[in-house]
This record gives C-alpha cells, structure tokens and sequence, in this order.
C-alpha cells in the first residue's frame, strides 16, 4: 500500500496534505522519516508514525454520534446541517449513518464506512435490538402494550395487498414521568420502517413527544457523550457488533 492512501484511510489529512507533511518530515517509517508520499509500504508489518505517534492500520472507521435534534441522517443536504457536518477534523470521505435518525429525534448513530456490516445491523432478518426512550402523550393501557409487542399495523401493506404488521416489540413502563409530566417508556424494535415508532404509538392512540435511540444491538449510547459529540468505537465495540 502507498503511504499516502495509509494515512488518508487513517483520516490524517487528503493526498494533498500528506505529500505537504512527509515533505515537513512528520511522517516516519520504521523510524526513519519517509522520504516520499507515495513510497510503498506494508501496512501489516512496518511501523508508521505521524507526529512520532504510531499507527495501526484500519480499513474501517467507526464512529458513535449522539445526533442533536434538528440535524438530519444523511451525507448531504442542501438544507440542513448533516450528521457529517458534526465529524469535525474526520475525514468523512466513504462514511454513512447506519440507519436514521429523524430530523426530531436525538440519540445513538452507528456512522462507518464498513457497508457490510451496515447491512447486518438493518437487515430485519437478523432481528438486532434498537431501544428508545419514548416520552409519550398518555400512559399506555394493558392493552396498547399487548398489541405494541405482538405487532401493529401502522399502514404498511406487503407485495400481495395484506397488512404488513410490525415485529413483535417490547415494552418497558418507567416509573418516572419526564420534567413536562409525559410518562416515560422504553421500546424494543428490531425495525428501521419510516417513522416506525411514532407511527406505532399513533396505531394504540397515543403519540410521540420526545425520542431517544439509546442502543442498537450491543452499542450503547450511554450518559458520558453529550448530545451532538461523537468518539470512535473501541476495539472491543466494533468486534461485539460484528458478532
């Protein structure tokens, strides 16, 4: 592999910046300060440097956000500020949000340039967990509960014309009530329809009025990230979701 797309994969800068800081000697190769940008090395045995701190090399990057409100799920748009907008100093090039976020939903997005496992973690086959904080309008009755987690038609239809109804989900009631007095509630969906959960609470007569997506599969989002921060996965993170 060059040199320069080593350091481009490890979001060091572009092409163009890297040739500028081998020539400023900040790039070493098994500690000896490489001479050219396009030099070839071997990712998986030499011993690459930036700024004297060695790196190890990735062909994946991992990224978890707690998106803000008001930002939308998408690498671009022409309206909105984007949730790569937020991966300030990263470079964003390849990178998608697994899944979206509603433009009014906050909370937990999986973002990685790693398309296969993209596709795991969305496919409904594979029945991966997501759990949202859901402040709702009414505490649900024993009966909302009991469709929500055996499946509610929220309009969908399937190929031949038939109600596609929603997977079976889980319910969790909180005992607490939010500052605005809305019951809380935590939903178990393994889904990503359009506007599943709100669409779902609309189905028992009840509605949405603050969303949170705290985990997905083994990712979760937990209390140290502040809304609009992110911080790449851990190791051990990344190889959890693969699992």
């Amino acid at each position: 592999m060059r040199l320069d797309k080593f350091l481009s994969e490890q979001n060091i800068g572009t092409r163009k910046q890297i040739k500028e800081y081998v020539k400023n000697g900040r790039c070493a190769v098994n500690g000896i300060p490489a001479s050219k940008a396009d030099m070839h090395i071997d990712e998986n045995s030499d011993e690459i440097a930036f700024d004297g701190i060695v790196l190890s090399y990735s062909k994946y990057h991992y990224y978890l956000l707690n998106k803000p409100v008001g930002v939308v799920s998408a690498t671009r748009d022409g309206r909105n500020e984007t949730v790569l907008d937020l991966l300030s100093g990263e470079n964003v090039k390849g990178l998608s949000p697994c899944g979206r976020l509603d433009i009014d939903t906050e909370g937990l997005l999986l973002i990685t340039d790693d398309g296969d496992l993209i596709h795991r973690l969305l496919s409904p086959k594979k029945h991966v967990d997501k759990v949202y904080e859901v402040h709702i309008r009414q505490a649900l009755l024993p009966a909302d509960i009991e469709k929500l987690e055996k499946g509610v038609n929220i309009g969908d239809k399937k190929d031949d014309g038939s109600i596609d109804y929603t997977l079976p989900a889980k319910v969790e009631l909180c005992d607490d009530k939010d500052e605005e007095g809305y019951p809380v509630i935590f939903l178990t969906i393994h889904e990503g329809r359009f506007h599943q959960v709100k669409r779902m609470l609309e189905a028992v007569g009840n509605e949405v009025m603050f969303l949170r997506r705290i985990s997905m599969g083994s990712l979760e989002l937990g209390d140290d990230l502040p809304v609009g921060d992110y911080r790449p996965l851990t190791e051990e993170e990344i190889n959890e979701l693969k699992k």
